[in-house]
Parts: C-alpha cells; sequence; structure tokens
C-alpha cells in the first residue's frame, strides 16, 4: 500500500471545550479526533459507501504536548496509516501553527449500517484513500 494523502480538518476551540484549568479538557481531543477522521472517512469514500458503512473506535492513545487555549487556531492532520479486514488505523496530529499540541494512535472497526456488523470495504473503496505514486 502506498502512502495516504493528509486531510486537514480545521478545529473550532468552543467554551464549553474549556475546563476549570482555563485550558481545553482531555475530553474534548477524543471529540475533535472522531470529527476529524469521520471527515476525513465522507471526504474520499464514494456517497453509497458512506451511506452503507459507519465508524466506531476501538482505541485511542493520546500523547499531549501542550495545553490549548479559546481562540487558538487549531487543525488536526489526520493520516489513514493503514486498513486490515475491517479496521483501519489513524494517525491524528493536532496543532496550533507549527506547534503540535497532540499526538493519536486510534483504532477504528468498519461497520455495516443495517446489521451493525463488522465491514470489509471494496478494494476500489480502499484505493481512493491510497493514491497511486505518480509515474515518472
Amino acid at each position: 500500500m502506498s502512502t495516504s494523502l493528509p486531510h486537514f480538518f480545521p478545529i473550532g476551540v468552543d467554551p464549553a471545550d474549556i475546563d476549570f484549568m482555563g485550558h481545553v479538557n482531555n475530553a474534548s481531543y477524543l471529540k475533535w479526533v472522531q470529527d476529524a477522521v469521520i471527515d476525513h472517512w465522507r471526504s474520499l469514500a464514494p456517497a453509497e459507501a458512506v451511506a452503507a458503512h459507519l465508524w466506531v473506535a476501538l482505541k485511542h492513545e493520546i500523547t499531549y504536548r501542550r495545553p490549548t487555549f479559546l481562540g487558538d487556531e487549531v487543525i488536526a492532520t489526520v493520516l489513514l496509516e493503514k486498513f486490515h479486514g475491517a479496521r483501519a488505523q489513524y494517525e491524528t496530529i493536532i496543532r496550533r501553527g507549527e506547534e503540535i499540541l497532540a499526538e493519536v494512535k486510534s483504532s477504528w472497526c468498519c461497520i455495516d449500517a443495517e446489521t451493525l456488523r463488522p465491514a470489509r470495504l471494496a478494494r476500489e473503496v480502499i484505493a481512493r484513500f491510497f493514491p497511486e505514486p505518480a509515474a515518472e
């Protein structure tokens, strides 16, 4: 498999994200990652695949580097690392400018929207996330 293209997802820091210490609560990062990964799926998958499949998070590993504050301009960079069966591995980097605020490794399971059972994606769908390298 080739390398996936990065997906950029702007994040709005909401007053509800701020905790008693004056910075973004850790729980908000989970929501941001979920929103960014789902946006990545919806932006590249064909409409029929989006309608037929859902994604559920299985695991998140978050490394917090710096606090995030109200008013910060934040962007998540989503990289799909690999597909295996019905599972996908993602890396999401949350930044303020060049500063890394958090790094997230996450594991997701694709499920059939009707049966709610794990579902493998067609090769043609997966190929949309891993473009072919340009010929020389």
